[in-house]
């Protein structure tokens, strides 16, 4: 089969699909939906998200510079469509999709109850690009809920069956296919029994050959990146 060339355009799917909350200086709030959003840096964690001028919520993040990043599940896809179809100039989208508000506890935009995962944001930055004006934001918590956690305190968002989007449909997280790093880690060799001894050249009582074991490395189960 051949290949095709497109012109330049957005190829880059699937994203998440996250319901971004803000509010501006009065406490007026809203809900949209971003699919332009990305991590930026691990170490302050950081955070983007693009946003056209023109949307409604776009001069609240100004105002404020803040806003909450809410992962999104199977659950709240209806939820996550309408947020991105409506505006909140006319339309209460909260009451609309049935979402609860919740504090935080550094910003003032509100939180999605309903959401696994929740990122409370600080703007540091805003990039002028062209169509979308991106802000780059320090995270400045994590909220999970607690029932996607194990007994060890490992959190396990694929429980909450997180919600992606690709090229204008929204899709479910299929089945895990390996572990970061699975590809050069090697594999635990179990030995069953003793391996057969070695006869050397040394004679023990009686003249007789003394068997010794040869000493034997353990597989090692580290991997260098």
């Amino acid at each position: 089969m051949g290949r095709q060339v497109w012109k330049p355009g957005n190829m880059l799917y699937p994203l998440p699909a996250v319901l971004v909350s803000v509010a501006d200086r009065e406490g007026k709030t809203n809900l949209f939906t971003v699919a332009w959003t990305g991590t930026v840096c691990s170490d302050p964690p950081m955070v983007s998200i693009s946003v056209r001028p023109e949307r409604y919520s776009y001069h609240m993040i100004e105002e404020t510079g803040e806003f909450v990043i809410n992962l999104t599940t199977e659950a709240l896809v209806r939820a996550v469509d309408y947020c991105g179809v409506r505006s909140g100039r006319n339309t209460d989208k909260w009451e609309k999709t049935n979402l609860t508000q919740i504090r935080g506890q550094y910003v003032q935009a509100p939180m999605v109850a309903e959401s696994p995962v929740n990122l409370e944001c600080l703007v540091t930055q805003k990039l002028t690009l062209g169509t979308h004006h991106m802000f780059l934001a320090k995270v400045l918590a994590v909220h999970v809920e607690e029932r996607y956690l194990d007994g060890s305190g490992r959190f396990h968002l694929e429980q909450a069956r997180p919600l992606v989007y690709s090229h204008g449909r929204y899709f479910a997280i299929g089945r895990e296919l390996g572990t970061f790093g699975h590809s050069v880690k090697k594999k635990e060799v179990k030995v069953v029994g003793r391996e057969p001894l070695r006869k050397h050249n040394v004679r023990g009582q009686a003249g007789k050959p003394v068997r010794k074991e040869r000493s034997r490395k353990r597989p090692g189960n580290r991997t260098e990146i």
